[in-house]
């Protein structure tokens, strides 16, 4: 990538940026730090400035989240980058032929150009009125804080990363926690049998109640608490139940626009959009990834990151491909998970290192290191990472360093 301010045919004036997130964030300072002088606009649906979000289910629902330490940046900053805010305003309309985005209270604000960082919203479990809480915002970090008292038995339907950190932290807080999923293993969709296998191990050594393929049945709230019956016939009493199954982007603001969608923002590997002047970064973003010859849409901090930056480029004029490896973490009791690239369709899995504290498994596709997993094994993230960004032969990555 070019390090130098990308050139642009019409300058722009404004840029308005949906989403005060992690992405829109990076965009902000990008486009300053590349030179745009013009107007900056940020549309929030929630109330405060952007924040971080993987301490939600870990240090902030253990403590209490202080949304003050959590901002990303401080309100100071916004100001010193002459940021137009409006905050707690949702949008809920985009017009790309007059160029202006409505928001929730009715006000309709132009654009030059647009960057889509709106995010995700948590998938709904079940019929939307059953009594499930679920860990998407500073707000619901809050509620689960307050609800969280040892000796109380909590219930995670959903063994995604959100649900078993959330599961982790409860039993380290002293919680009875059982995690409810209808896969036969947790993470095994995302990182195979072998690792489900470990993880699963993991937590119940952790003393955390497991129930794997099956879903829920019945479930009944009564003055002591909510019933739940399951497939598999089990009936647990839980004092709380959480919903750990996922996000939707959140582009419902979006139907009618002629943006396309189809499970997010479909972007080409730019991040522009099916509209000029609009581009899309973070959670909300699909894009053709030329590394791995797919289209991918990740959840995930450090891919928001680089695509906030990235796509506040490609408004500036930038037409350089955006092809990471992508990476990402989870924190689970001791185990510190480390991901580098993708798992998906891989021909070829072999666990190099297996035991009780540690585990690194890789995967392979069309002859080509294509991912790697390394539990407490930070040393050899960083060769797997460059391993597969060079595209190194299968049998080559195999070879100990």
């Amino acid at each position: 990538m070019s390090t130098s301010p990308p050139r642009r045919g019409e300058p722009l004036r404004r840029v308005l940026i949906v989403g005060a997130s992690l992405a829109a964030v990076h965009a902000i300072e990008a486009l300053r730090q590349h030179g745009y002088e013009g107007e900056i606009a940020l549309v929030g649906a929630e109330p405060h400035l952007a924040y971080d979000r993987p301490p939600l289910s870990k240090e902030a629902l253990r403590a209490g989240p202080d949304l003050a330490a959590l901002l990303l940046k401080e309100p100071a900053w916004y100001t010193a980058q002459s940021v137009d805010l409006h905050l707690g305003r949702p949008a809920v309309a985009l017009d790309t032929l007059r160029r202006e985005v409505t928001v929730e209270c009715g006000l309709s604000l132009a654009y030059d150009g647009l960057v889509i960082a709106s995010g995700s919203t948590a998938r709904a479990v079940g019929d939307g009125n059953r009594p499930f809480r679920v860990l998407r915002s500073v707000a619901d970090a809050a509620d689960l804080h307050a609800r969280l008292v040892p000796g109380r038995h909590l219930v995670v339907i959903g063994a995604g990363f959100v649900g078993l950190e959330v599961a982790a932290t409860a039993r380290e807080m002293g919680l009875d926690v059982s995690v409810v999923e209808l896969a036969p293993a947790p993470l095994a969709r995302v990182l195979g049998d072998e690792a489900g296998a470990w993880f699963t191990h993991h937590h119940a050594g952790n003393g955390v109640d497991l129930h794997f393929g099956t879903s829920l049945e019945y479930i009944e709230t009564g003055p002591r608490g909510t019933t739940l019956r399951l497939r598999d016939g089990t009936v647990l009493q839980a004092d709380l139940v959480v919903g750990g199954i996922g996000a939707t982007p959140a582009t419902d603001w979006l139907a009618g626009s002629g943006v396309r969608l189809s499970d997010g923002v479909v972007c080409d590997p730019s991040l522009a959009t099916s509209v000029p002047g609009v581009v899309a970064a973070g959670d909300v973003a699909r894009w053709y990834n030329a590394l791995f010859d797919e289209s991918m849409r990740i959840e995930q901090w450090s891919n928001a990151v680089q695509q906030g930056r990235r796509a506040a480029l490609t408004l500036l004029g930038c037409t350089d491909p955006f092809a990471p490896v992508p990476y990402l973490w989870s924190d689970q009791f001791d185990a510190k998970m480390r991901f580098v690239g993708r798992a998906n369709a891989a021909q070829d899995v072999r666990t190099i290192q297996l035991g009780d504290a540690s585990m690194v498994t890789l995967f392979g596709r069309d002859g080509v290191l294509r991912g790697a997993l390394c539990v407490n094994a930070p040393r050899q993230l960083a060769r797997y990472r460059q391993a597969i960004r060079d595209r190194v032969a299968w049998c080559d990555a195999l070879t100990p360093a």
